[in-house]
């Protein structure tokens, strides 16, 4: 009686010229090139297969399906490949001028402006903006053909066997949809980035042993890129380890159909974690790609206080 081979990098029944990875029972949607010299299993994706597993939300390019709990019709968050990211340095990144959160129900995070400092960019040019690397984030392509934007540095995962980063952020344009509200895009998707974030990942481990909670800390409109946005925000707790932000965030795109885009932020609490309010300089530093060099209300709150 043969027995499974064990975890591994295999080469590809369904495309031999590059390796997929066996996880001892199944195979997974991580892949490389043969050349490359033999690495232990992927820093744990948040998701690989798309954002969110447990609802339904099309991804044009990784082609998983999730459904959101309480929307009727389906969203496809499509990109091709690395999004039509690059990495570039702009003449400068500037704040826009006002250090106030752009979360009108904020967690109590001071702001330490760390983004005017820093010269880098992700283009993301399939949504047209692009967003600036602050001081201990790094391009996400090299750690995930999903993310934009990712911490320096891994950890071992608080809970099943893996590595943990302690943030991430993502984009995807949201077509073949009816609904086009960021607001109810936004709070249809919350629950999905959470999940996605710190329940289960894709090799079906629980790196900090599940969600046991979650209380909404901040909710509103923000103006993002010049367009009027909506953003909602989770403070969530998990059984092992400090558990985490997340933050689903929507607005039109400046290009083409003008279709939403989704952006997902996570990023771990805790002394060990990224500042939250990384998360409110990075919103205020996406630009339309083009104009890096101005403010144009970007990460303004909207509408009365």
């Amino acid at each position: 009686m043969s027995s499974s081979p064990p975890p591994g990098w295999y080469r590809d029944p369904s495309y031999p010229l590059t390796e997929r990875w066996w996880d001892g029972s199944a195979w997974t949607d991580h892949r490389r090139q043969p050349e490359q010299p033999p690495v232990p299993p992927p820093v744990r994706p948040r998701p690989a297969q798309g954002l969110g597993r447990t609802k339904a939300v099309a991804l044009a390019a990784a082609g998983a399906v999730l459904v959101a709990g309480a929307v009727t019709g389906v969203l496809v968050l499509g990109g091709d490949g690395d999004g039509g990211r690059t990495t570039r340095t702009a003449p400068s990144a500037p704040s826009s001028g006002d250090d106030r959160s752009p979360s009108p129900a904020a967690p109590s995070s001071s702001p330490s402006g760390t983004s005017g400092d820093d010269a880098s960019v992700v283009v993301d040019d399939l949504n047209g903006i692009t967003f600036p690397v602050l001081d201990g984030w790094t391009d996400g392509q090299d750690a995930d053909e999903d993310a934009v934007l990712v911490t320096d540095g891994t950890y071992d995962c608080p809970g099943d066997d893996g590595l943990c980063r302690s943030g991430w952020v993502y984009s995807r344009t949201v077509t073949q949809s009816d609904e086009t509200s960021p607001k109810v895009l936004a709070e249809n998707d919350i629950e999905d980035a959470a999940n996605d974030a710190y329940d289960r990942d894709d090799l079906d481990r629980r790196p900090y042993n599940g969600i046991t909670g979650h209380e909404v800390v901040g909710s509103g409109s923000v103006a993002v890129a010049g367009r009027a946005g909506y953003f909602v925000r989770w403070r969530v707790t998990t059984d092992a380890g400090p558990g985490g932000y997340v933050q689903s965030l929507v607005f039109p795109s400046g290009v083409g159909s003008e279709a939403p885009v989704l952006v997902r932020f996570a990023v771990d609490a805790g002394d060990d974690g990224p500042p939250v309010g990384d998360i409110d300089r990075i919103v205020r530093g996406i630009r339309t790609l083009g104009d890096e060099e101005t403010g144009g209300g970007v990460g303004s709150s909207l509408g009365p206080r």
